[in-house]
């Protein structure tokens, strides 16, 4: 009893998906027209896979492509038969399935991003985002603290990109990913974890409608033996890219071989005002914009760690020690303009 309720409740569900073009196609087969039908068949379908998961893409790409080769078969006296109209419906229905999950993920985007005025970044935002747009390729050089980070994610979104897939956003250091993650869900106004999530080794935040994720270079080269074609994305990320790491140098050579077999793919490489002209020669003269300017002046002074001859040299640790005594030194004297906080930059993750 169950199995044929659910059966017919499946059926009634089918025969819904496409109603009108059922009601259309009846019209052209009453018209005689075999090839309009066909044409308004493959239409359709083509209309509804520009809007479905990036994920999806492939698969039910081919599933059309395997369904218009049997419409091809219909000659000028055989009319759209039931059968095709239901395998029709299916499709349809698959495809509706796909774009209600972009939907879903588009409906936690702000429909507006707002910058921060003080970042250098935030001037540039929208010649930025026009290059995206026009661009599989695009080069963004600057400065630290010119905002490149945090903003680029957002910049994205404002081009129309992370509903029908990922915008993945790396990052050399687990710490950075976790943080810069958090930074952004707060700009957005929403928690870490949902929209925007986070994944580093042993700890995955992310969900089913996360549109943007922060994670190291290793979890995106981890990903590209299970998905060569890193079909979960729209957009690709590769931050400080400068570093030149060997997990970076992977993932610039694997995306130039990847980029020819998705055309939808977009990769933005940020960069600090080194080697520039490198990278967009790598990807075949990809476009380049500067974002110059710092957000605060920087004085620097260089300590050693070397002690008189009757002492041993300072360990890293108590050179840093040593480092922060003279910062708060200056403090105490006003030759530092204020008190802030300190970060220190350590070799490794």
């Amino acid at each position: 009893m169950n199995r044929k309720g659910s059966a017919s409740t499946t059926a009634k569900s089918a025969h819904r998906v496409g109603a009108s073009d059922q009601k259309r196609i009846n019209e052209v087969n009453q018209e005689n027209s075999v090839p309009k039908a066909v044409g308004l068949l493959l239409n359709t379908l083509e209309k509804a896979l520009a809007r479905v998961q990036s994920a999806d893409s492939f698969r039910l790409r081919q599933r059309v492509s395997k369904f218009s080769s049997t419409l091809s078969e219909l000659s000028r006296d055989t009319l759209v038969t039931s059968e095709r109209m239901h395998a029709f419906e299916q499709l349809q229905a698959e495809l509706r399935k796909s774009e209600s999950k972009c939907e879903l993920r588009a409906q936690l985007i702000p429909e507006t991003q707002s910058y921060p005025p003080q970042l250098p970044v935030s001037a540039k935002a929208g010649e930025i985002a026009e290059l995206i747009r026009s661009n599989q390729v695009v080069v963004v050089a600057g400065d630290t603290g010119s905002g490149k980070t945090t903003q680029l994610p957002k910049i994205c979104l404002e081009a129309g990109l992370g509903r029908r897939g990922m915008i993945g956003h790396t990052q050399p250091r687990r710490l950075a990913a976790l943080s810069v993650a958090t930074r952004i869900a707060e700009e957005l106004g929403e928690s870490a974890g949902r929209g925007v999530g986070s994944q580093v080794r042993f700890d995955d935040r992310t969900g089913p409608n996360t549109f943007l994720k922060l994670m190291t270079d290793g979890i995106l080269l981890a990903e590209i033996q299970a998905d060569r074609f890193l079909s979960k994305y729209e957009v690709i990320i590769i931050d400080e890219a400068h570093e030149r790491s060997l997990n970076i140098d992977f993932l610039l050579g694997y995306l130039k071989q990847l980029l020819p077999k998705r055309p939808d793919l977009k990769v933005v490489i940020t960069s600090a005002t080194i080697d520039v002209e490198r990278f967009s020669e790598h990807f075949s003269g990809a476009p380049v914009i500067e974002v110059s300017g710092r957000s605060f002046p920087v004085d620097i002074e260089y300590r050693r760690l070397l002690t008189d001859e009757d002492e041993a040299d300072l360990s890293l640790y108590e050179g840093i020690c040593d480092a922060v005594d003279h910062i708060v030194s200056l403090e105490k004297r006003g030759e530092s303009p204020a008190k802030g906080d300190i970060l220190v930059f350590l070799p490794g993750e």
